[in-house]
């Protein structure tokens, strides 16, 4: 049995694909890794370059784009890993991230779902990589600006948890999809991702659903990785505007709206759609500009593999549960 399967959910990122995949096999253990990519139908070189440079990995072709949950369920059933890791193909993991996260699991048992230290291309933390759940409350602070202007305040500060220190572990609601490791036993206890949401909060969902069967939810920032972010739905800004806003109240209908009033619930759906309407009109800005070259980001990163692989060359791994042995 493989150790860790990954799952990758491709749309029209081929190169930033091939950077991510090539940041996982720098990972001495990258053998007892079960690879997954997902195409959601992008209709580019992506299949052939995974056919063509990695003939190990598993290709899953759509004929449509399906989404990010859709397309993680369809590996997550036949999946032959003790844990499952989802990898967005804009990332590059460095220093044996996924040896590390599989690590502390095996280290954790208590621990349904583990996340790294996400960083931007500049170094600088992506704060959806441990983050409290969006109550109401928490949603309020954030979206009115309360947590930007007190950031170490404990209250107002509470989604983005930007009052604790970025580099000590912590247990948190809920991780980044763009990189996350769930235990497949915990996955079969809560079910799949849920597939009403298209894309954006399938993660926030999953960790709900992991938090409320009893599991905690570590984040491990010994275990470090890259994220250029929205890489793909730069393609499609005002449908991805769209759906972040969708899974919003996807969320709010499953988790709240029950315990609260009619009136209270529709003021709560105005100010989603309210602030979805800005943001598609500013994506339909966007789009008049012209996008950045993902390559830049690509390359940008080979430093960071190569320093990888040269720590690879001059420490130890942490090594898997199982493993005997690790890859020549």
């Amino acid at each position: 049995m493989s150790k860790v399967t990954i799952i990758l959910v491709n749309w029209k990122t081929p190169r930033l694909l091939s950077a991510a995949l090539r940041s996982v096999f720098v990972d001495p253990n990258s053998e007892y890794f079960e690879i997954f990519v997902v195409d959601n139908d992008s209709g580019d070189e992506s299949v052939e370059m995974l056919h063509r440079d990695f003939p190990m990995v598993k290709t899953i072709t759509n004929n449509e784009n399906v989404g990010f949950a859709k397309a993680c369920n369809q590996v997550i059933p036949q999946a032959e890993g003790e844990y499952i890791l989802l990898l967005n193909p804009d990332t590059q993991v460095v220093d044996w991230a996924v040896t590390k996260l599989a690590a502390y699991l095996d280290h954790h048992p208590q621990c349904g779902a583990v996340g790294p230290k996400v960083l931007n291309p500049n170094g600088s933390l992506q704060f959806a990589c441990r983050r409290s759940f969006p109550t109401p409350e928490a949603a309020f602070y954030r979206l009115s600006y309360l947590s930007r202007l007190f950031p170490k305040n404990r209250v107002l500060a509470q989604y983005n948890l930007t009052d604790a220190d970025p580099n000590s572990e912590l247990d948190v609601d809920a991780l980044s999809g763009s990189c996350m490791m769930v235990r497949k036993s915990a996955i079969d206890r809560i079910g799949l991702l849920d597939e009403d949401i298209f894309m954006f909060g399938e993660d926030i969902d999953w960790c709900w659903r992991l938090k409320q069967a009893g599991g905690s939810i570590r984040y491990f920032p010994e275990a470090v990785v890259y994220h250029y972010h929205v890489s793909a739905s730069r393609f499609r800004r005002v449908r991805s505007s769209l759906d972040l806003h969708k899974s919003m109240t996807v969320f709010y209908r499953k988790y709240f709206a029950p315990k609260h009033r009619f009136t209270y619930n529709a003021l709560v759906y105005s100010a989603i759609w309210l602030r979805g309407g800005i943001f598609v009109v500013l994506s339909s800005l966007q789009q008049l500009l012209p996008p950045k070259d993902p390559g830049v980001f690509a390359c940008d990163l080979d430093r960071h593999m190569s320093l990888s692989r040269q720590n690879n060359r001059t420490s130890d791994s942490p090594r898997l549960a199982g493993v005997s042995r690790l890859p020549e």
